[in-house]
């Protein structure tokens, strides 16, 4: 249930924008030159250290800001060296993938204990091998908004939901050779518990269709339009300026079997968790890809996936 890129979320101000960089250079060159210009949360403070375990493999967030920037340095390896991404100055400069937003958000992380690094200087460390970023309603208010708002309007799903928590989903990414059934589980398992820790009540976040020519995805875009559309209690549409239309087929015209097969394994995934996806796709050039906004209730997540992962969160507890 998943694939190189889950989707990075979108922000307000995106880095790699000129614009942005004549506004806010002075705040994303000293990023760039060591992770914290902007000073990293504490996250071992809110949660558990460890969230979930299968064999060598730990699932939790990470504890400082130096696995923040080794998880944006994987995030670089796929997004940019595998993916066809095109990294802005910033990324380039340090060879990671860098937004703004990484300094308020937690990172989880999943770490192989059996694949250990020795760096020159330090001690030796685990491998990071996955991550998601999360980033909570509640930080997000303090600092601006979600990501996603650059790419969505969701300004109307928040105000419809005002008692609600949410939680945005981003940037995931797995390395090639962890792309498996128990990575991706225990991702999960780290999500699900963090969603419970925080009592979280819905999550939303983008997630990718690889190219950026509508057209040519006019089957998984259309299974999307006419299949998991979001009932109007939780639709949010793609911003007018960025908004590409998603029935391109009649329903009567679609290859139900065929779509499904050519769809993301983490659409798929999500879809089969319960989630809804948003009116319109977003084509996202600088990552290559057509992006499609995921809405996904805590409250309409099929019930054996709860019970995959225990109501508490307890089936890969450490």
């Amino acid at each position: 249930m998943t694939e190189p890129v889950a989707k990075r979320n979108a922000s307000p101000m995106r880095a790699w924008d000129p614009a942005v960089w004549a506004d806010q250079g002075r705040k994303i060159i000293p990023m760039v030159r060591a992770y914290g210009g902007i000073r990293l949360r504490d996250a071992r403070a809110e949660l558990p250290e460890t969230l979930g375990r299968i064999g060598s493999l730990e699932v939790r967030l990470a504890a400082n800001a130096a696995e923040v920037r080794r998880a944006q340095k994987l995030r670089f390896k796929v997004f940019y060296e595998e993916m066809r991404a095109i990294a802005d100055g910033p990324s380039k400069l340090a060879r990671r993938d860098i937004d703004a937003f990484d300094a308020i958000c937690d990172h989880l992380v999943v770490i192989d204990h059996d694949v250990v690094k020795r760096p020159r200087f330090g001690p030796p460390r685990p491998a990071i091998v996955g991550t998601y970023r999360l980033l909570r309603q509640d930080v997000a208010n303090r600092h601006g908004g979600f990501y996603t708002a650059s790419e969505f309007d969701i300004a109307g799903l928040l105000e419809r939901h005002k008692g609600l928590r949410f939680l945005e989903l981003g940037r995931s990414c797995v390395k090639p050779a962890y792309r498996n059934k128990r990575t991706v589980e225990l991702l999960w398992h780290g999500i699900w518990t963090y969603v419970l820790r925080h009592r979280i009540d819905a999550m939303f976040g983008c997630a990718s269709l690889d190219g950026t020519d509508p057209k040519a995805l006019s089957l998984e875009l259309s299974f999307l339009h006419h299949h998991a559309a979001a009932p109007e209690e939780w639709a949010a549409r793609a911003l007018p300026s960025r908004y590409v239309g998603m029935g391109r087929l009649s329903k009567d015209a679609l290859d139900v079997k065929r779509a499904l097969h050519a769809l993301p394994p983490l659409i798929k995934g999500y879809l089969r968790l319960g989630a809804h996806v948003g009116d319109g796709a977003v084509v996202d050039h600088q990552f290559g890809t057509t992006d499609v906004l995921i809405v996904l209730p805590v409250s309409a997540i099929s019930p054996r996936y709860i019970g995959h992962f225990g109501p508490t969160g307890e089936r890969h507890a450490a």
